[in-house]
Order: structure tokens, then sequence, then C-alpha cells
């Protein structure tokens, strides 16, 4: 079985928790996203020691509280490269309607030939208004007829800019006029003639990319079955997630292409594991509260549970109870995996242990634990040279 890490590389906290401070008071320094930029890059070397197979990274902008820091997924990926010798790099996800579709094309691709093939090429459409309006994009966050209107726009900005960059590393030459970009624009003059089509200089070093893309609704398990990407699911509870999962194979087969057990798909898990289930609950659960403080009025946890509402705020029981996230004694942990590993058929799993407040080496111990005390419960082995 194919096993990833996920990060997203968040500042130094002392203080996490369910209570105070509100999110929204945290300011994170300059020097404390050092830090965190520095957490990453020793991560990345344990990872790539234990044999783990790709690092992920996460996209956003403007965030003074300081869990998730890092902007520019593809840079941050090259450099990681640099670091290691044999662990891939992955975008979970380039938020595209926040780019410009052949800038990001351009850098992907200049990235994997710079790396020797070692990146690996995500894509989603957004969560936070905060960035996106700043970054000249739309997305929705909340249940009003607003969200709703900007989610169309938003996803029809997605979907085209996926063409263009999907043109762009296919056709030698290529054009593209949609409603919302036009490759080359009409009237370019050069050399005595006029520019009718463009050539992406470079192209990825292996062709078209597999690109993952997250599946958390209906439209968007279509788009991705139809387009021929791998689903990357993640925070829902179990019947949930086991429709997703099956609804997703049928639309692939849909559209021609019968999915074996656990293809094109991967299971996304958070996970914090320790000897006993009393150190698990004790290091990790203020850890569990703040990232539940900070993300839950964005609705990342609606799905946890069958009828939670938007803003669904979990208690570490509940999390434990609702059977999504894996807390708990090495033994619990390789159980709860095991029980996703049978459920699903999963082939491939994204583990996220960077949980906010754990630190450089606590989230160490982590990468160790799952790897030579947890996966090994599972027949795992990871790629260790």
């Amino acid at each position: 079985m194919r096993v990833d890490l996920d990060v997203y590389g968040s500042a130094p906290m002392t203080d996490p928790g369910a209570g105070l401070p509100d999110p929204r008071d945290r300011r994170v320094t300059n020097e404390q996203v050092a830090q965190a930029y520095a957490d990453l890059c020793h991560w990345a070397r344990t990872a790539d020691r234990l044999g783990y197979d790709t690092m992920w990274l996460t996209e956003h902008h403007f965030q003074h509280e300081g869990y998730e820091l890092t902007p520019n997924l593809v840079l941050f990926g090259l450099h990681l490269a640099g670091l290691t010798e044999r662990l891939r790099f992955g975008q979970m996800f380039n938020v595209v309607p926040q780019w410009h579709p052949l800038r990001l094309a351009e850098d992907y691709a200049m990235a994997d030939i710079l790396s020797g093939g070692r990146m690996q090429f995500g894509v989603g459409r957004g969560t936070v208004p905060r960035e996106a309006q700043a970054l000249g994009a739309v997305v929705a966050s909340g249940d009003n007829q607003m969200s709703r209107d900007a989610d169309a726009l938003n996803r029809e900005i997605f979907e085209e800019a996926m063409e263009v960059i999907l043109a762009a590393w296919r056709e030698e030459r290529f054009s593209f006029h949609g409603t919302h970009f036009s490759f080359p624009p009409e009237g370019i003059p050069d050399r005595g003639g006029m520019v009718e089509t463009l050539t992406l200089v470079p192209r990825p070093a292996s062709g078209v990319p597999e690109v993952f893309q997250p599946v958390t609704s209906p439209n968007t398990s279509t788009y991705v079955a139809r387009q021929g990407f791998t689903g990357v699911f993640a925070n829902a509870a179990p019947s949930i997630q086991q429709q997703r999962w099956e609804t997703f194979a049928e639309e692939c087969a849909s559209f021609g292409h019968e999915l074996a057990p656990g293809e094109r798909r991967c299971l996304q898990m958070i996970v914090h594991c320790a000897p006993t289930t009393e150190e698990a609950l004790r290091v990790g659960g203020p850890s569990h509260d703040e990232y539940v403080k900070f993300l839950s009025p964005y609705g990342r946890f609606r799905f946890m549970r069958e009828g939670a509402p938007f803003d669904y705020r979990p208690t570490l029981e509940q999390t434990r109870a609702d059977g999504v996230w894996a807390i708990g004694s090495y033994e619990e942990v390789a159980d709860h995996i095991g029980g996703w590993i049978e459920r699903l058929g999963l082939h491939h799993l994204v583990l996220f242990p960077e949980l906010p407040g754990l630190g450089r080496e606590r989230v160490d111990e982590q990468l160790h634990a799952l790897a030579e005390e947890v996966l090994p419960r599972l027949g795992v082995s990871l790629l260790v040279p």
C-alpha cells in the first residue's frame, strides 16, 4: 500500500486548546513563519529516511493566525526535493482559481524537470474567501445564496483553467478561447505576423501528470471521474465516505473506466498515536481542539457526522466516536486504519499527523511511530531503500 504524508506547516504554538485565544486574535511573526518552514524541511528529511512515498503541502495565503503558511507549494516542493533523496512532493492543493493557469502550468513543469520527476500535481477550488477574493478569485463559504452563486462561478473558472493547463501540457502548440480565458489573446504581433498559438516552455518531464483533486460534492465527483483524475477523500463519516467512494467508481465506469479496488482514489486521514490511549489524548487533545476551533466556521467538519450542522465543532470524544480521525494507542490507530482498508479496499493512504501546537519533535515522533509501530501492525512496510 502506498503511504503518504500531508502537512500544513503551522507556526510554533504553546497554547493550543478549545478556549482562548480566538483563532482570529492570533498574530504570527515572520520569525515564526521561518521556523515553520524549517520544521517542514526537517520533517521532509525524516519522511525521506523512513520511506514515505510523497509529502503533500497545502496552499494558503494571508493567514496571520499561523496555521497554514505555505503559499507556493510548487516552489517549496522543489526546495524540499533538493534536501532529500527519493521523497516525492505534491500539492494538496494548488487553488487553481487563484492562479494564472499558464503560470501554474509552467511552474509545475519546471519544478518537475528540476526535481527529476519528483512532483505530484494536486488541484482544488479553494475554501477561504479572504484568500480568494484578495487574489482576484471567488469561493463559497457558508450555505447562503451568495455562496451558491460564488460556488457556481468558482467551479466555472476552475474547470476552464484546468482545460487551459491540460491543453498546454498535452499539445506542442495550443490555443484556448473560453468565457474567462483566451490564449493567445487576439491581436498580438510577432515578427511580421500575428500570434495564433502558444507553446508552453517547459512541459512536465514525463508528459501530463496524474491529477489529484478532493471529492466533496456530487458535482465534483462527476467532474473528477469524467476527467480521469484521482479522487482525494477526507473528513467524512464512514457511511458518507463509503458512499462517495463507491459512487466515484460507478461514475468512472460510466465514463468507460472500470476501477480496480482502490484505483484512482486515496484517503486522507488525520492521525495521532502514542503507546497508550491516555497519552494520545493528553498530548493530542489540545491540538485537536485548536484545529477544530480554527476550521469549524468554514464547515470543515460537517460531514464527519450524519446530519451535523454546517459549523459542526466536535469534541475529542465525538471525533473518536465519529470514526473519521484515528487518535489513540498504536493498536487503536492500527485497528482504525485497518477498518478503513477493509471498508474501502484502500491502496493509497495519506496520513496527516501535524496538528497545531505539537511542534517539531512531537510531529517527528509521530512520523517514526506511524512507520515503526502502527503500519507494521497492518503488515505495511514503507519504501525504505
